[in-house]
């Protein structure tokens, strides 16, 4: 049920059992979803501002590359979190020849987060336009496995994807009862080479 509107999350006995969308049920037995869909439960444990950078230039410093990732560590800035920058390029198919995206993130301490973010844009100066955004970071109240409903987590100011990784595992722990294993997903010697 992709990019539909959800109307309600039918529950029996504690579990979920469907979806309602437009007046269809979709049934299941379990489902996963973002905390956008179960505000009752998720908790907020923080917030993450996020600034998108339209710039007409690489990232000083960087040999003109048309993409890397920066992450300026916490104790360089007297913080408890580190600062996330990502920057991309036409080389990507997302500018124009000659533009690139730079994307700022970290962990809101302050109640100044502009400041906060402020090393990371200094790095990218002179900014074209930007774009600021405060998002709340929403957890799980529970594991799910009662209910059956798995929910993720929100992104979180890393850039390199490694806790949503570890929150897509995390979720299938908490599905299946045991951790994803990986060995089986390995490209046996039959699988490349064929049968003899």
């Amino acid at each position: 049920m992709l990019n539909k509107p959800i109307e309600e999350i039918i529950m029996q006995n504690g579990k979920v059992i469907g979806v309602k969308s437009e007046g269809e049920i979709a049934r299941c037995k379990q489902l996963i979803c973002d905390p956008s869909y179960v505000k009752d439960r998720v908790e907020k444990v923080g917030q993450v501002i996020r600034v998108i950078c339209i710039l007409s230039h690489p990232i000083k410093n960087t040999n003109d590359a048309n993409s890397c990732q920066i992450i300026i560590p916490q104790n360089q800035v007297n913080r408890k979190s580190d600062i996330y920058v990502c920057m991309i390029s036409s080389a990507h198919n997302v500018a124009a020849q000659g533009k690139y995206i730079a994307i700022a993130s970290t962990t809101v301490e302050t109640k100044e987060p502009e400041k906060e973010i402020r090393p990371a844009l200094e790095l990218l100066e002179p900014i074209e336009q930007k774009f600021v955004s405060i998002s709340d970071l929403l957890v799980p109240k529970d594991l799910g496995t009662e209910s059956q409903i798995f929910i993720s987590r929100t992104y979180d100011a890393t850039t390199h994807f490694e806790t949503t990784c570890d929150d897509i595992k995390d979720i299938y722990k908490r599905m299946m009862g045991s951790e994803f294993d990986f060995e089986e997903m390995k490209r046996k010697k039959n699988d490349i080479y064929g049968e003899d």
